[in-house]
């Protein structure tokens, strides 16, 4: 399968980094104390702001607060934080002005995992505070977009997450997904799955990336 296009769009967590584990320590610790399914809130909390996993889960409680100590856990958890194989390599071939990450992430907290990866920081960048809706919303890739001045028929998203998928589409996107967080089955509303960057080669040339997914 052979994708072209004028922009490609990242998710963070699950596509440049690994941080499944720490995402997995650090909300199953916040429902616990809360008194809440482990479970349910570390499935709903990857791939989305931590903001909205809060107020699904507790609204009664100080959701902004609450938002402030879990980014302080996250910031502060950096065991296992890794790149994903193959993402430095493959974000080094790309012209700068052509990619953006787009995260669920706070920019501190992006920040901070992007460092304990050792992955470069972007010049093209949106985060939570950027929109108003989150992912599944289209508002993250749709200012991502922007961000390029590419058209969304124009962009390819990378994402890992159910939520993030639904967002690319709904954001008129084509979307590779990566089976680095949830198996193939969550992820046929993609465009294509791989397992990462393995198997992925791309080429740019007049201003058009050419994209292979074996």
């Amino acid at each position: 399968m052979t994708f072209t296009c004028q922009a490609f769009l990242f998710d963070l967590d699950g596509v440049l980094v690994d941080s499944t584990h720490s995402v997995a320590r650090i909300w199953n610790k916040w429902a616990l104390d809360h008194a809440l399914d482990p479970e349910a809130v570390v499935a709903h909390a990857h791939g989305r702001r931590s903001i909205e996993t809060i107020r699904q889960f507790a609204p009664g409680l100080d959701v902004e607060l609450e938002n402030r100590n879990v980014e302080n856990m996250e910031i502060s958890d950096k065991d296992g934080i890794i790149a994903i194989p193959g993402a430095l390599e493959f974000l080094l071939r790309l012209p700068p002005a052509r990619f953006s990450i787009v995260t669920s992430a706070t920019r501190p907290l992006a920040q901070a995992r992007l460092q304990y990866a050792g992955l470069p920081w972007p010049q093209n960048f949106v985060t939570a505070e950027d929109v108003v809706n989150g992912k599944p919303h289209p508002d993250p890739y749709l200012k991502g977009a922007a961000l390029l001045s590419a058209r969304p028929a124009d962009c390819v998203v990378f994402e890992d997450t159910p939520a993030g998928i639904q967002a690319g589409n709904r954001a008129g996107m084509r979307v590779v997904a990566f089976t680095t967080t949830r198996p193939a089955e969550e992820l046929k509303a993609a465009d294509a799955i791989v397992p990462s960057f393995t198997g992925l080669k791309v080429e740019f040339a007049e201003g058009t990336f050419r994209l292979q997914v074996d």
